[in-house]
């Protein structure tokens, strides 16, 4: 039964919440902005208060299936503590997965920022205040809201690595190893999906905070 957990992951992350709130307003986000379903361009699309809730919602796609995931898999962490955290990162990836490649809309959707947060709220929690941090330094330093994403997906890994023995009741002063490699897939999923913001900021054309967006990057 727990083993179905990263289907519930994938299934919860699928629900296009851009989209949807987009087609409410008589808007099909995917013709306007930058066609991404993400909170980004739902923000500059449809506004703030919907950007916010759009935001708050793809969290969530991240934060609830990994919580049901921790609390299913608790009765395991005294015999089988691997294959519980396997099970806990395997869905904090399917719900990543699900909304980067939702089935609902050709296996197209977001850039999984929002729900990579939530996901990694449940796992490490401490984590995600660094993660902020290293993405308010480079985002506003730079001007660039990709940059700040970029930069706080790379540096997720080497903060597992830094803080392994405090990543909650599943870590136990022990290496997760099922956490490092959800954080190595996580940030090449992350900087994947910013590729094309990364060839505009090569070729000096990505758009910058205060500049209208052509293109999403978060």
């Amino acid at each position: 039964m727990s083993w179905l957990l990263p289907l519930l992951g994938f299934l919860l992350g699928s629900i296009p919440f851009g989209l949807l709130m987009g087609k409410i307003k008589g808007i099909d986000i995917r013709q306007h902005g930058s066609g991404n379903i993400g909170a980004t361009n739902v923000f500059r699309i449809l506004g703030k208060q919907s950007g916010i809730t759009c935001l708050l919602l793809d969290f969530t796609k991240g934060l609830v299936p990994v919580l049901i995931a921790r609390n299913m898999v608790e009765p395991m962490l005294a015999e089988q503590q691997f294959t519980a955290q396997s099970i806990e990162v395997l869905t904090a990836l399917a719900s990543i997965m699900g909304h980067n490649y939702s089935p609902w809309i050709g296996f197209k959707g977001g850039k999984g920022i929002a729900t990579t947060a939530g996901a990694i709220t449940a796992l490490m929690p401490f984590g995600l205040v660094l993660l902020i941090l290293v993405w308010a330094i480079f985002t506003f330093t730079t001007k660039y809201v990709s940059v700040g994403s970029i930069a706080a997906a790379a540096s997720l890994p080497i903060l597992v690595i830094t803080g392994s023995a405090y990543h909650g009741k599943l870590a136990n002063g022990t290496w997760n190893k099922p956490l490092f490699i959800f954080s190595l897939i996580a940030a090449i999923l992350a900087i994947w999906k910013h590729r094309a913001n990364i060839a505009r900021l090569k070729a000096g054309t990505e758009n910058h905070i205060g500049q209208k967006k052509k293109e999403d990057s978060a």
